[in-house]
């Protein structure tokens, strides 16, 4: 939407609304998708917005968005990126019944990185048991967002890279050699938490908040 896919709707002075985000909907028939497609332009040009034709896109995704391309002989589900998330189409291993998979946005994860690594480089000459309980802040909290069901690799690269940074800031840090790898194992163990899923699936969360 010129030049930005965000965009705060306010239709009269003194509305209050949050702030903006992403906009993902979804249509159960391909015309009640495209219908609102363009009754949504049509509203938007009422208030001098209009949405980027290369952020603003149509997918057929879903359980049969799969057999209906593989019918069609086109290629796997396209994916969307929302909420820093890759939503992807696929089966469970257990009984092959379809899932939305959830992966971390690569992105995403090199930002986090990122700010991992400047702020290891201002922390270089903190002491050991300082830096190692803010990392553990750092990959818990990184943890309570992105451990959800089926993103294990991703939370997993996460937590190494975290490592593999320390370890670096440790070795340019001493003035006796390298740091070993018998040593970064111990801190790892003592303050880099394992990566583990921590949140339920979608339904499981639906069904205990609204039991039948």
């Amino acid at each position: 939407m010129s030049g930005d896919v965000q965009v705060r709707f306010c239709e009269r002075l003194g509305v209050k609304l949050p702030g903006p985000t992403h906009l993902v909907v979804g249509f159960e028939h391909q015309a009640e998708a495209e219908q609102f497609l363009s009754a949504f332009r049509e509203r938007l040009v009422q208030f001098g917005l209009e949405l980027h034709d290369e952020k603003t896109r149509l997918i057929e995704f879903g359980r049969h968005a799969a057999a209906r391309r593989e019918q069609r002989g086109e290629e796997k589900p396209e994916t969307f990126t929302f909420l820093g998330f890759v939503h992807i189409c696929k089966q469970r291993r257990s009984n092959g019944s379809f899932m939305v998979g959830r992966e971390t946005a690569s992105k995403r994860l090199r930002a986090a990185l990122l700010r991992v690594r400047v702020a290891l480089r201002a922390r270089m000459h903190e002491p050991v048991r300082q830096v190692g309980a803010w990392l553990k802040s750092v990959v818990a909290g990184y943890f309570r967002y992105h451990a959800v069901p089926g993103n294990r690799v991703a939370i997993n690269a996460f937590r190494h890279g975290v490592f593999s940074l320390w370890w670096r800031t440790l070795n340019r840090r001493s003035q006796n050699g390298r740091v070993s790898a018998a040593y970064m194992a111990r801190l790892a163990r003592r303050w880099l938490p394992a990566a583990r899923i921590l949140h339920p699936y979608p339904n499981q969360r639906f069904n205990a908040t609204h039991p039948r």
